[in-house]
């Protein structure tokens, strides 16, 4: 709110030393004058009165203002926008309160992350290779390769994967809470391996595959970010839900085209249609964010 003008202020009248009529009688007591006679309109015996408003012709003294209104409307909006975009990016990315979930799991797939770029070759091999989602191992140890093969990222921290698993479970996260971010990515990630993965070991059964099809090397954390996305897109605005699922669909579906890895493209686009299947759940769990306020 505007402050107005106060006792002393040099655009009310009194004296430009800044104290009015009582801070120049006392000035003047200091140096050993006279006082004056009080002005006209003033109560005698009352000290600090204001000076009547001036009667000499011609435009009155211009009037005080606040910092922020004399330098002009929208003065201080760099600043107020600065901080709002602050408060923007700072959303798009994981913290410990806001996303625990996609928070400590970054955490981990960076330890992990950085063990596959430093440690010998053939031990992150090893590793990757007991953590793979085959057949073989699902038959044995369905839970824990479920698990482990979710510790890792395809190319490391530099994949697109990488980025995608910031950004869209954080956007996710932050809309649903972690309960249901994480329960999109875990059904993403289990659902789209069994179904992928269980018609390897039937056509190997039949005879269709070889054996050591059985053994193929699969691991990562794409199918759920992929199911992640799906689910994210409900949550957005029509003008950025559309784009967004044919833009990464097509993506996905030129890659099953290539014919490069049949099973995990494939794995992709189941992914990504059982995030657009939850959208019942996440809408419901669904948080709407609050309009911004200036502060």
């Amino acid at each position: 709110m505007d402050r107005g003008p106060e006792v002393g202020d040099p655009g009310c009248g009194g004296s430009a030393s800044g104290g009015g009529v009582g801070a120049g009688v006392r000035d003047r007591a200091s140096t050993g004058a006279a006082p004056t006679a009080p002005p006209v309109g003033s109560l005698p015996a009352v000290p600090q009165q204001r000076d009547p408003a001036p009667t000499v012709t011609g435009a009155p003294p211009p009037s005080p203002e606040p910092a922020a209104r004399a330098a002009g409307p929208g003065a201080g909006a760099p600043a107020v926008l600065g901080r709002l975009g602050g408060r923007q990016v700072l959303r798009l990315v994981p913290t410990p309160r806001g996303t625990p979930f996609t928070f400590g799991y970054a955490a981990v797939l960076a330890v992990t992350s950085f063990l596959a770029d430093h440690a010998r070759p053939a031990f992150v091999r090893a590793l990757h290779q007991a953590s793979s989602t085959d057949v073989a191992h699902l038959v044995r140890h369905p839970v824990l390769v479920l698990i482990a093969s979710a510790l890792w990222i395809v190319g490391g921290i530099a994949s697109p994967y990488a980025a995608g698993f910031l950004l869209v479970l954080t956007a996710l996260e932050r809309r649903t809470g972690p309960v249901c971010a994480a329960a999109v990515f875990l059904v993403g990630h289990v659902v789209a391996t069994l179904v992928t993965e269980l018609p390897v070991g039937a056509a190997v059964l039949a005879g269709a595959l070889p054996v050591g099809s059985t053994h193929r090397l699969d691991y990562g954390i794409s199918f759920g970010v992929a199911a992640s996305v799906g689910a994210l897109a409900g949550l957005l605005s029509p003008w950025l839900r559309w784009p967004l699922l044919i833009g990464f669909g097509s993506v996905l579906t030129q890659d099953l085209i290539l014919l490069a890895d049949p099973v995990t493209d494939a794995g992709h686009l189941i992914a990504l249609a059982i995030g657009v299947a939850t959208w019942p759940l996440v809408r419901r769990r669904h948080h709407p964010r609050p309009p911004a306020t200036h502060p």
